[in-house]
């Protein structure tokens, strides 16, 4: 083969070798589960003992998906409902947050050091949120000051699935 012939087919393969390869999703998406929560479709129901977050689409069905829950000093349970849905959110640290640690930032702009990652769903009036996270290890633990984190694509489905308005029961 001649060297011309030799460098047309490496350059074809260099090009063409990415798009063969299998593209792993960047997050796991939501599996569909039989559960009855006794909620209404649209109703987000969050087991803190599973580090589960379920989004009822049916009396008996809802998506399930895999979450970072507070750490036990820092967990709440009840009822509360979306009140606000923000696209690549600011991170701005409560007061105390910021009593706990006076080092951290004013505030974080969206980005790859932002706490919230690429989304954010507040929740009532309050501080606490389903959010995004630049820590996708912390998924499965205990680790936030209260809010509950999902894998960037996990929240970005989710954000598009759930309403402002939307009924939220955190349960043990």
């Amino acid at each position: 083969m001649s060297t011309d012939r030799l460098h047309t087919a490496a350059l074809t393969l260099a090009v063409l070798a990415p798009l063969a390869m299998p593209v792993a999703p960047a997050y796991a998406a939501a599996s569909e589960t039989r559960i009855d929560l006794g909620a209404e479709p649209g109703t987000i129901v969050i087991k803190t003992a599973e580090r589960k977050l379920y989004l009822v689409t049916d009396t008996d069905r809802a998506l399930v998906y895999d979450i970072a829950v507070g750490k036990p000093s820092e967990q709440w349970f009840g009822k509360s409902w979306v009140s606000k849905k923000r696209e690549a959110p600011t991170w701005t640290p409560t007061p105390s947050m910021r009593e706990k640690n006076p080092r951290l930032p004013q505030s974080v702009a969206p980005g790859p050091n932002n706490p919230l990652g690429e989304r954010a769903i507040n929740l009532g009036w309050g501080a606490y949120r389903i959010h995004g996270t630049n820590k996708p290890q912390s998924i499965g633990s205990a680790a936030s000051a209260g809010c509950f984190r999902m894998r960037n694509g996990d929240v970005k489905d989710l954000f598009e699935r759930v309403h402002v308005g939307a009924e939220v029961r955190v349960l043990r």
